[in-house]
């Protein structure tokens, strides 16, 4: 880590290729962005007001619309309290802690990353579907969890629990245990010193994967279709809406729902640009400290 700041030689020799090289590089990056990221927005927007603002408006207001913007709001508010509780805790035991199967729990977190949504949907209606593991257990004590809320909000959970805990884990390892110990032998306790030593010191982070995890939340599309039943109305989030809407041919309100996802993803990248700047302060700050200690 401490090579990566010390990296100025490397980087000026970068600076020294002939401007033609540069020049091109800048240009394959900024067509290449623009084919694939700006042009598809300016698309999206274009689309959603094509027929003014009225039918903007009222595409949003629609009762489905709407019963989809709520359930993705409510899938979100439930997914992150535990999606940082577990976060915070997984962060805290592998970065402080040697302790046995911590590889092995590195490597769970990562599991999320290496399996397609769809996948995960199918997993649980294996799982908790009518013909699955659970299910006539679950039929018998008249619970649903396919097709319904809980099955929507499960596989989010899955999808989107690694985000806070990889942000937190390096961020927590670079910091180290020193000022937390320090407090500790000063007499504050174990709350005390997660409030006023360890908190400040990864609060940008935790942030930043809140901000990953309601993102990735509200977006989530393959696992949800799987397990949602496209129950209009009750079970259909904002992304499983914009596919129905446009499978029925209403491009407008397709496009329209479409933009408050992509007004979110800017909004959400205008904020997550800002936390990557103040953890890379934090971490340029904590290899500091630990080159002078040394």
């Amino acid at each position: 880590m401490a090579d990566w700041f010390k990296g100025s030689s490397a980087e000026s020799k970068i600076r020294q290729e002939p401007p033609a090289v540069r020049v091109g590089l800048i240009l394959i990056a900024l067509i290449y962005t623009g084919l694939f990221l700006v042009i598809p927005l300016v698309i999206v927007f274009s689309e959603a007001l094509a027929k003014g603002i009225g039918n903007y408006m009222a595409a949003i207001t629609n009762p489905e619309t709407l019963a989809a913007i709520r359930l993705t709001i409510l899938t979100v508010a439930i997914v992150l309290p535990l999606n940082l509780a577990f976060g915070l805790a997984a962060a805290w035991a592998i970065a402080k802690f040697n302790f046995p199967g911590k590889n092995l729990l590195v490597t769970l977190i990562d599991l999320p990353f290496t399996i397609s949504p769809v996948v995960v949907g199918l997993i649980y209606v294996t799982v908790f579907g009518l013909q699955g593991l659970l299910g006539p257990w679950l039929a018998a004590h008249n619970l649903k969890i396919i097709f319904a809320v809980p099955g929507i909000v499960l596989v989010t959970i899955f999808v989107t629990f690694p985000l806070v805990a990889r942000e937190l884990i390096p961020l927590m390892q670079v910091t180290g245990v020193e000022e937390e110990e320090a407090a500790i032998v000063l007499g504050a306790s174990g709350w005390q010193t997660f409030r006023m030593v360890t908190l400040p010191n990864i609060k940008w982070g935790i942030l930043y994967g809140i901000i990953l995890c309601c993102t990735r939340a509200m977006g989530e599309f393959g696992a949800v279709s799987v397990v949602s039943g496209h129950i209009r109305g009750l079970t259909d989030t904002m992304p499983l809406q914009i596919e129905i809407l446009y499978n029925e041919y209403n491009f407008t309100a397709a496009f329209a729902v479409a933009s408050l996802l992509a007004l979110t993803a800017l909004i959400t990248l205008a904020v997550k640009t800002f936390m990557e700047r103040k953890i890379r302060r934090k971490l340029e700050l904590a290899v500091g400290v630990e080159s002078e200690r040394k």
